[in-house]
């Protein structure tokens, strides 16, 4: 599924909700389907850490085994490669999409302020109360619908500043909101176009790397169901869904 929205009038300018035929469930709208976030909202917990005045791009977090104590036993984050990489800064965990990392940045932040953030930047899917989601809340233990992930990209785009999509051409413009400054904007935007803070991850070669300034992020959801990757230039954001609506697992792939 594939939807992409101009910046400034929030048109929506493709709305791809299957691979029809191809899918086995071709019904299913992907655009508008819920489906677990995975890392794709961890700009949106940096943002919050950086708002809340809590770290800067350039503050170290520890990347090492953590354990903590959830109401359903030991809760034990683990990164994508299985591997620690030591004392990291922000900018590397949030581009790199260290999970242990962030939810170190959680437990600064707070579950309910992010999930207050998320609810402003639209994520209109999240409505059970923060303990219901708890710590995984951090490496998007919760569904999100395609367009929603796409159009708060969009507000990172826009400065900070939320503003919800045009489905058809000459409805009337909508409220806006601030989700963040225009300052934690620039700078979410600016990791997220990092390549050599990608590269401990996905090296400095591979399909993230634009030939135009770009910020992106990837996610993958439990079980790799669900594989996400959301971007945005000056002009457009990108937001694209790969799995299989069937709610099979898929093998050997990421979000990338």
């Amino acid at each position: 599924a594939v939807v992409v929205l101009d910046n400034a009038s929030g048109n929506v300018l493709a709305w791809v909700g299957s691979s029809g035929d191809f899918s086995a469930a071709a019904e299913v709208d992907g655009v508008i389907a819920a489906r677990q976030a995975g890392s794709s909202l961890k700009p949106f917990l940096y943002g919050l850490a950086l708002a809340q005045q809590r770290l800067t791009a350039a503050s170290l977090i520890d990347d090492s085994p953590l354990a903590l104590t959830a109401e359903n036993g030991v809760y034990i984050p683990r990164n994508y490669d299985r591997q620690f990489s030591g004392w990291v800064s922000a900018r590397t965990a949030l581009a790199s999409s260290l999970n242990i990392p962030a939810v170190r940045t959680l437990l600064l932040t707070g579950t309910e302020p992010f999930l207050d953030t998320l609810r402003r930047a639209g994520f209109g899917t999240l409505t059970e109360r923060a303990d219901h989601y708890g710590l995984s809340l951090a490496l998007g233990g919760a569904d999100v619908r395609l367009l929603d992930l796409a159009n708060a990209y969009r507000a990172l785009a826009n400065r900070g500043l939320w503003q919800a999509p045009h489905l058809a051409p000459g409805e009337p413009p909508t409220q806006a909101r601030r989700v963040f400054s225009p300052e934690v904007a620039f700078i979410i935007g600016d990791i997220l176009s990092d390549r050599g803070a990608r590269a401990p991850t996905f090296g400095l070669e591979n399909a993230l790397a634009t030939r135009f300034w770009s910020a992106v992020k990837t996610g993958t959801s439990k079980d790799m169901r669900d594989n996400w990757c959301v971007g945005f230039s000056d002009r457009y954001t990108i937001g694209v869904w790969v799995g299989n609506f069937n709610g099979e697992p898929m093998w050997d792939v990421s979000g990338i």
